[in-house]
């Protein structure tokens, strides 16, 4: 990047420049990142919410409808229906024959001692999967089918089809055949359509859906023989309601899934034994249709396979032992639907790890939050009271001159205003502007503005352009005095603030002292919300940290410090964006103590546009981390410095960092439980989360003596600056797990926060 001066001629670009260049590119592909992260998380979100059928889910059952249009021979007929050659044929089980079929699996509970079961009987069944616990539990299915029992869809989300569009039909019969491929690697033709039972049931609305099925090569099963196990009516009516009448065959249904289902467990072995007492032979339902097959075969050529119920004469003998079972019905899955179908499986196992995770991690965060909310209420009223009462004093009067330093680039809007307030300061100051580098004659302006104000206490100093920290350094090495105040160049001071902010080091144990920042350009939605962010979110900490003796940042715009104190720890260090943070917990591990002076107040501008905003907070939480990181030591240490790391620095973590990160939890599942689970009770427990969190604004506002009509933007806050924030968070997040490096970045100013008595309007 270079510029153009005005007389035509190139320039380099400064520091600045340059680091602006840097960052934009590398702001772009993380920012993407960011949302991609959030989009992932939703992702999955809906992803498991379909599983449970949260998502999508269709709880209507149609009963009661008209027949006419379903031919007689259908409703009359067996209980396997098949659309060969177009033409819609049933097959019934022959005499003496048991074709065992359990729906709703599989169940990590009752499908494995089902399989156990048939196992130890040598008896097949047929099992229709539901394809969302097919998708939960992959290793249950891919154990039956090896064990050589049959598998049918009973569709993804167990829904009533005769309701569900063509496109939804195809959606939960696709899904569930990739299920499959994924956990066993086969596909089936077998179909069970959910709330089916006898072919008589069959009705003007379901019939075209087995009539397009058919037509797609599936095979419909239906009932003859239901045991009714859901409803859990003992045993002994179990297996009584599963006995076929007079020999007959029979299609049975069983539930391996769905509830509860012990008493199954109990009646299935009963219920084996007593038919294979009574002569009767079990098989799947392609066994059923290969019988059927061969007997037509058998009609046609005159032969005969045998007595009704035995084995057909072309299965391979040996082939009703379990593990070596015919099944017809599978078909190996290959190409992409067995990519596809592992990619499924691969999705929903995230989903499964990621959302029950996710929701301790809310549980955490909520008791985390509250946790805050109640500690910020009961600290911030002690020191209020402390700090407020008659008697309370830091010492003796600090009446002596301190210095003020204000590090400028580029800040012609803002410098006149600046120093016009601190001629109203009501204590002998000295003022030491650094121009650092500026482009836009800010020194040439802040000469004028001391000259028509007639302050003889103002020097301007100029350097090349190196960063905030190094020219708040160099105002530290050209201070006369032992207090040195720092602000920012687009800051305004009431006439006491700097009165006020010195006050506390009459404690010689104090080695610096946060002010009140307050937002002056509020009257814009932005500043609005950056204004409750500031009395509710900053000051109220502030107050927090103060008791709890580790504050961990002192604001760039208000702060005070012992100039031996700042030599003492290195100066402003260039190590990270966030050098206000820096020096603060310097000072703290220097075992300085830092507290936190409410009634020194300054008013700053805060960012006019989101985008503005975005770039500010990036710095301000990348920074942040950046300093953690470069004091970690002061975890292991002894003294102040331990005493910070191991008080300081795992609330700035968790409250800063990690609950903020995943904050977002609350407001996701919120939405989430509103569209697709309960929208009351979601409605209600947000409300209440945003009732603390009024409470806690109301009280922080009480406490600065501002004006609550403010509060009514809290809600829309909520909902749109609130999860700005969180993104910022993660973004800085994510460029620090990426080793990015993220440079200063100049905030363009307005000049709009006049002097203090202007800015409180």
């Amino acid at each position: 990047m270079t510029t153009t001066t005005s007389r035509g001629r190139r320039r380099a670009p400064t520091c600045i420049e340059r680091a602006a260049g840097k960052a934009a590119a590398l702001q772009k592909p993380r920012v993407i990142l960011a949302l991609l992260l959030l989009l992932a998380l939703t992702s999955v979100m809906l992803l498991d919410g379909y599983l449970r059928a949260e998502v999508g889910g269709d709880q209507r059952v149609r009963t009661g409808a008209s027949s006419s249009q379903v031919p007689d021979d259908v409703l009359d007929g067996g209980p396997i229906l098949t659309f060969r050659g177009g033409r819609a044929t049933t097959v019934s089980v022959p005499d003496k024959t048991i074709a065992l079929t359990f729906d709703d699996g599989p169940n990590p509970t009752w499908t494995p001692q089902v399989l156990r079961i048939l196992r130890e009987y040598d008896v097949p069944g047929t099992f229709f999967l539901v394809g969302s616990m097919v998708s939960r539990y992959p290793g249950i299915v891919e154990d039956m089918v090896e064990q050589g029992e049959e598998v049918g869809i009973h569709t993804f989300t167990h829904v009533d089809l005769s309701y569900q569009s063509h496109a939804r039909v195809r959606r939960e019969m696709t899904q569930t055949q990739l299920a499959l491929a994924g956990a066993a690697g086969i596909t089936t033709t077998l179909f069970r359509a959910p709330y089916s039972s006898e072919t008589d049931a069959i009705d003007n609305y379901s019939w075209p859906v087995y009539k397009e099925l058919g037509e797609d090569g599936y095979t419909s099963v239906f009932v003859d023989t239901d045991s009714d196990d859901w409803k859990r009516p003992g045993v002994s009516k179990i297996v009584e309601w599963a006995t076929p009448d007079d020999g007959k065959g029979a299609s049975v249904l069983f539930h391996d899934a769905g509830g509860e289902r012990s008493q199954t467990i109990k009646a299935l072995p009963t219920y084996i034994e007593k038919m294979k007492a009574a002569g009767y032979t079990f098989t799947t339902v392609s066994g059923v249709l290969q019988k059927q097959n061969a007997a037509a075969r058998d009609a046609t050529t005159g032969t005969t396979t045998g007595t009704q119920g035995e084995q057909p004469a072309e299965l391979p003998d040996g082939a009703g032992a379990v593990g070596d079972r015919l099944q017809a019905a599978h078909r190996d899955a290959t190409g992409v639907t067995l990519y596809e179908g592992k990619a499924l499986i691969a999705a929903v196992t995230l989903a499964e790890w990621t959302v029950p995770t996710l929701s301790v991690g809310l549980m955490v965060v909520g008791v985390a939050v509250m946790g805050r909310f109640g500690m910020m209420l009961l600290l911030a009223r002690r020191h209020h009271r402390q700090r407020n009462r008659r008697r309370f004093s830091w010492g003796a009067t600090v009446t002596r001159p301190v210095s003020v330093i204000v590090p400028a680039y580029n800040e012609k809007e803002c410098i006149a205003n600046t120093l016009e307030s601190l001629a109203r300061s009501t204590h002998p100051i000295e003022i030491i502007v650094v121009d650092d580098g500026s482009t836009d004659d800010t020194s040439g302006i802040a000469r004028a503005a001391a000259a028509s104000l007639g302050m003889t206490n103002v020097r301007v100093i100029r350097q090349e352009n190196a960063g905030k920290p190094a020219a708040l350094n160099n105002g530290v090495r050209n201070a006369a005095h032992d207090i040195v105040v720092m602000m920012d160049g687009d800051t305004v001071f009431e006439p006491e603030a700097v009165h006020q902010l010195v006050q506390p080091f009459a404690n010689p144990e104090v080695g610096a002292v946060a002010g009140n920042a307050k937002v002056g350009n509020r009257d814009t939605v932005i500043g609005a919300w950056q204004h409750i962010e500031y009395v509710m979110g900053f000051n109220l900490d502030r107050r927090m940290y103060d008791l709890l003796r580790c504050m961990p940042t002192i604001p760039g715009a208000i702060g005070a410090f012992r100039r031996d104190a700042v030599l003492e720890v290195g100066g402003m260090s260039e190590d990270t964006l966030a050098e206000d943070t820096d020096i603060t917990i310097a000072m703290h591990r220097a075992g300085w103590q830092v507290v936190y002076q409410e009634h020194a107040k300054a008013w700053t501008e805060a960012p006019g546009s989101l985008k503005q905003l975005w770039s500010q907070r990036y710095r301000w939480s990348y920074g942040t981390m950046q300093a953690l990181w470069k004091h970690r030591g002061s975890l292991t240490d002894r003294g102040p410095s331990g005493r910070f790391g191991r008080v300081g620095m795992p609330l700035v973590v968790l409250f800063q960092i990690v609950t903020p990160v995943f904050a977002p939890l609350i407001d996701v599942f919120t939405v989430y439980s509103m569209i697709f689970i309960d929208f009351q009770a979601a409605l209600l427990a947000w409300l209440a989360v945003l009732g603390v969190q009024l409470s806690c604004a109301a009280y922080a506002f009480r406490l600065d003596r501002e004006k609550y009509r403010y509060l009514l933007m809290m809600p829309l806050q909520q909902f749109a600056y609130r999860q700005m924030m969180y993104l910022v968070l993660i973004h800085s997040c994510v460029t620090a797990l990426t080793g990015g490096r993220l440079r200063w970045q100049k905030l363009k100013r307005t000049g709009e926060v006049g002097t203090p008595a202007g800015a409180s309007r």
